[in-house]
């Protein structure tokens, strides 16, 4: 996992709180105290399920007394009619539950189904499929479990745990060989053991890249599939290589064919369509 309990927790407590305030007016003045019963999670759309372990913690939290059945386990392929799992109880812990579980299930799920098609389309060739910052505030840590989930690799989570010199840092520094060398020297002062990527705009600047050296990655921002292939032959396998940059499903397996060893999809989280669940009574 992308996240400890205490994390997911805290992003539960927190969103109850957000939904939940001062109470469930609505169940409290329809429903009378007490009342047991249960639900099913359903599924109305085809796609990879995700999000079922997180369900099942809300669930808890809610109402320890809760019980949940599950049906299928995160990665499962669903399809309409198919049931993730009852929920059996407390009407109202169901009812303060309910948006909370399908909000996140409903996302991760259409994540790891878009990720798990890109997987797909680029099955064949050696490339992996990343995912990038491009997230929501506060569901990072669950849209790249979501990732992981559909068959996808996770990038660096944050700017703390993977030096990414991109087009600014590079115009900043003054240029790549400054900014590669001073990433170098920071390394060695900070005494960190972090990995170095670095973006490069054109072929000139993969040249400068690959002479300067001392990276693990090597990106190739927006570049034609010839210069990318070009780029990939320069490399020559000395260093990882990512293509980035106007990417989608339409094109992700042209771009693998060219030979790159990672290909990143900010779509992935920030575009994509969330599953079709619901929970309904029974």
């Amino acid at each position: 996992m992308n996240y400890s309990i205490a994390q997911l927790d805290s992003f539960i407590e927190s969103s109850l709180k957000e939904d939940i305030g001062s109470g469930d007016h609505t169940s409290l003045s329809t429903i009378p105290n007490g009342v047991q019963s249960q639900a099913k999670l359903l599924v109305k759309e085809e796609g990879i399920i995700a999000g079922v372990q997180v369900a099942q913690r809300i669930f808890q939290l809610v109402d320890e007394n809760l019980q949940v059945d599950l049906f299928k386990n995160d990665g499962d392929s669903v399809y309409p009619g198919d049931i993730i799992l009852h929920v059996k109880g407390s009407v109202h812990a169901i009812l303060k539950a309910e948006r909370l579980v399908l909000n996140t299930m409903q996302r991760m799920s259409g994540i790891a189904t878009t990720t798990a098609h890109a997987v797909d389309l680029v099955k064949g060739t050696e490339t992996k499929i990343l995912d990038t910052r491009k997230t929501t505030p506060g569901l990072r840590f669950l849209e790249k479990e979501a990732v992981k989930i559909g068959g996808g690799h996770n990038h660096r989570f944050g700017l703390f745990d993977m030096i990414l010199i991109k087009d600014n840092h590079v115009d900043y520094a003054g240029g790549i060989t400054n900014a590669l060398q001073n990433a170098h020297q920071y390394l060695k002062n900070t005494r960190l053991e972090i990995p170095i990527e670095i973006e490069t705009r054109n072929l000139n600047e993969v040249n400068e890249a690959i002479k300067i050296g001392g990276f693990k990655r090597i990106m190739f921002d927006n570049f034609s599939f010839d210069d990318i292939r070009k780029a990939v032959a320069l490399v020559a396998g000395k260093f990882e290589t990512e293509a980035s940059g106007g990417i989608n499903l339409t094109n992700v397996k042209e771009y693998a064919e060219c030979g790159v060893t990672h290909i990143s999809l900010g779509a992935l989280t920030h575009s994509v369509k969330s599953l079709d669940l619901s929970l309904k009574a029974f």
